[in-house]
């Protein structure tokens, strides 16, 4: 048996986590740039929280609360101005995915001139990075542990990401409490990006015994707020369950990265508008029954830790989850079908889909 695992964020989750390691913040620098959304980091008292251990530790911030949803280069680039104007000298991300990779972004960029059509190519990166510390406020996209920072790429037509250990950010606090208030819909959507993350580690080339063990206790975490996701009513437990659940995928992710799911999620979003999680979903339950054609132990794992019998049973769930699905033409199916076969997801598939399978996934996705 032989694998690594290399994960250097110092992990905090309960509640109130925050307030019992000021010492962490303390330790970054003298002020912070607060990167967060408009809104849901003020009305779910996380934005509050951080602010008060600044405040305790006698360290200034400023904020930057112009994120987008899919973060875009010019988001980035605009947040990288306040902080230069500011002098911040390190970085908090408060919120979903958005935020923290919005945060992760400018705090690589603060000390090093990348043009934008170099951004993604990792050819010119350097360990520059400004200190990070993350507070999720969402359970799913596991951006708090990881070496990626995902944005739209519109030379590429979709979604790419900036994957360098430099990212990983130096502190995560998980507070199940923020995500208390999160609506139904944006829960169902990042809990199955945070099981997608699980489950594509299973099928990933980059997977090991090590990883495989994380990801089914992320998988596990998942079937436990199966009957919460559908009725849409959560405790405090379910809320801790599917932080849980996103935290190990998160930490899968670091390792295995994404494979052909993620690179048909990202054409969905980037073109059609489809939230990341929800999308992944669409294309999950296909390449799964895919991959079962020829890796029938491995997806059986898979299942077995979901509490189901078969892969039918599985699309059943997702199928309940997403809901009526979005209308797309043969003619989408076809231009993203080329588009994602090309991608470098492709080859870290355990089973990598040729064009057309891509095609019948899509197409079996949407119920066509």
């Amino acid at each position: 048996m032989n694998f690594s695992y290399y994960n250097p964020t110092q992990i905090f989750f309960g509640r109130d986590c925050l307030f019992a390691h000021p010492e962490v913040f303390r330790e970054c620098g003298k002020k912070a740039l607060i990167v967060t959304g408009r809104h849901s980091a003020r009305k779910n008292g996380s934005l509050d929280a951080v602010c008060a251990v600044l405040k305790e530790q006698n360290q200034s911030w400023c904020i930057f609360d112009r994120t987008v949803t899919n973060p875009t280069i010019p988001s980035v680039r605009e947040g990288l101005a306040l902080l230069k104007e500011e002098k911040a000298d390190f970085v908090i991300g408060i919120g979903g995915g958005s935020p923290m990779d919005t945060a992760k972004a400018i705090a690589f960029l603060a000390n090093q001139d990348i043009p934008d059509e170099k951004l993604f190519d990792g050819t010119c990166y350097q360990d520059k990075t400004l200190p990070l510390l993350m507070v999720p406020t969402t359970s799913g996209t596991g951006s708090e542990v990881t070496e990626y920072a995902v944005l739209m790429n519109d030379a590429a037509k979709s979604k790419s990401s900036i994957s360098t250990p430099y990212l990983y950010p130096k502190a995560a606090f998980l507070d199940p409490a923020f995500t208390l208030g999160v609506g139904t819909a944006t829960t169902r959507w990042t809990a199955i990006d945070a099981l997608s993350h699980s489950v594509e580690g299973i099928l990933s080339k980059q997977g090991d015994p090590m990883i495989t063990a994380i990801a089914l206790s992320g998988i596990q975490a998942f079937s436990r707020c199966r009957k919460a996701l559908a009725l849409g009513t959560f405790s405090y437990e379910d809320r801790e369950s599917l932080m849980y659940c996103s935290l190990l995928g998160g930490l899968v992710l670091a390792h295995t990265s994404t494979t052909a799911v993620h690179a048909m999620g990202y054409s969905l979003t980037y073109y059609k508008g489809i939230p990341h999680g929800r999308a992944n979903g669409i294309c999950l339950g296909g390449y799964l029954r895919l991959t079962e054609t020829v890796y029938p132990e491995t997806v059986k794992s898979i299942l077995d830790a979901l509490g189901m019998k078969d892969s039918l049973e599985f699309q059943a769930c997702l199928d309940q989850l997403l809901g009526e699905k979005e209308l797309i033409s043969e003619e989408e199916i076809q231009t993203y079908s080329e588009e994602v076969s090309g991608r470098r997801n492709i080859p870290n598939s355990l089973l990598p889909p040729a064009k057309e399978q891509i095609a019948q996934i899509y197409r079996e996705g949407f119920g066509l």
